[in-house]
């Protein structure tokens, strides 16, 4: 009578079977349990020891384990003890499928939520613009997670999914044409969110335009320029733009220019490079290239100094030079030195009367002499007129 019933067959497998398979899907059960139990305490007592964060990652990927996943594991090492072709073992093995991917899911949503809990911690109050940029890639990348599970699914049960991916597909296409500026500009959010070119507060050019970044948006950039109003730029054609980011200046490069006359003596025109090299080097927060006569002008001899400041505050650069030309200008008039300006030297030539023509003009010059005079320029002069 004991044997009849163990030897019963349900659903393709015997009584005796259907025990063996529940006897070992418990065992498994519980010996994943425990293992789960003893490898969160020692992942989770290792993070706290040290400071990367792959241990962190480990312990997070070990708590989202599910006991409803352990429970498909072992129902899964049941099956493979148990070498029947019953009929009940391929539903089995899809449920088990199932909680396969419900896992991955889960795990997938833990990573993504790790990845932006740590940007956000990294970047701290200076990514304060970007956290809800951050938070919305999750969403995103969570959504389309689970959409492919589902997917990957419905096709393990034998459901067609073609007609379901042809008609997203077209679908997709169609929208994304009917909204393309909007996702070109979402695009471009996304790449200034990861890429970081600029950040919120830094202070741009872009093209003619320049300002502070005052926020950062799905589809605008807002900047508030040095006169007051704020300029909003779509971030495709910011990104588009050549921008010149201020803000990562970390020393700043200065050449200028001293012009002197043409009659300054040699001898002090070999004094002025030493002379303005000291004047520059007793500048704090400055850092000394070189100081040449640079060329012979029109008007002027030119003497040129390079320079860098070392801090990117544009008040200091402009207070240190204002500090250099004052500087300058009290050692050239020590020197008896004059500073150069555009100049013309007028030679007066008299003129024999018979070259002045038969128009009518007095045959004397204006000195009284009986002779004409003309005005030449001589713009190469540098002296005064």
């Amino acid at each position: 009578m004991q044997s009849e019933l163990l030897n019963r067959v349900i659903a393709g497998l015997s009584v005796q079977g259907w025990l063996e398979l529940f006897g070992v899907w418990i065992a498994a059960t519980v010996a994943l349990l425990i293992v789960k139990w003893l490898l969160v305490g020692r992942a989770e007592a290792l993070a706290k020891r040290t400071t990367n964060n792959i241990d962190d990652m480990i312990a997070l990927l070990l708590k989202k384990v599910r006991t409803f996943f352990l429970v498909v594991v072992g129902l899964y090492i049941a099956l493979r003890f148990n070498t029947e072709d019953a009929p009940a073992e391929p539903v089995i093995r899809k449920i088990v499928l199932l909680g396969a991917l419900v896992q991955a899911g889960l795990w997938g949503g833990a990573l993504i939520r790790f990845w932006s809990d740590w940007y956000i911690e990294k970047e701290g109050e200076d990514g304060q613009s970007q956290i809800t940029a951050v938070k919305a890639i999750g969403l995103i990348g969570g959504i389309v997670l689970w959409a492919i599970l589902f997917i990957v699914a419905l096709d393990n049960f034998g459901i067609d999914i073609t007609a379901l991916i042809t008609g997203l597909g077209i679908g997709g296409i169609a929208i994304a044409l009917a909204v393309q500026n909007v996702l070109q500009d979402l695009l471009a959010y996304i790449s200034i969110v990861v890429d970081k070119p600029f950040m919120h507060g830094d202070f741009l050019i872009v093209d003619s335009y320049l300002g502070s970044v005052e926020h950062i948006g799905l589809k605008t950039t807002r900047l508030k320029s040095l006169s007051g109003e704020q300029l909003v730029i779509s971030n495709k054609d910011l990104l588009g733009s050549r921008i010149r980011n201020f803000k990562r200046l970390y020393e700043r490069r200065i050449a200028f220019e001293v012009g002197v006359t043409y009659d300054t003596p040699r001898e002090k025109l070999e004094k002025i490079p030493k002379m303005i090299t000291d004047i520059v080097e007793s500048q704090e927060d400055i850092r000394f290239d070189r100081s040449h006569l640079k060329a012979f002008g029109d008007f002027a001899i030119t003497f040129e100094t390079v320079y860098f400041v070392l801090v990117p505050d544009y008040a200091i650069y402009m207070d240190r030079q204002q500090a250099m030309n004052l500087a300058i200008h009290k050692a050239f008039e020590e020197n008896g030195i004059e500073f150069a300006f555009p100049t013309q030297s007028l030679h007066i030539e008299s003129v024999p009367e018979r070259l002045l023509g038969t128009n009518g003009t007095s045959g004397k010059g204006a000195d009284g002499t009986g002779s004409g005079s003309e005005a030449t320029a001589n713009p190469g002069g540098a002296g005064k007129s």
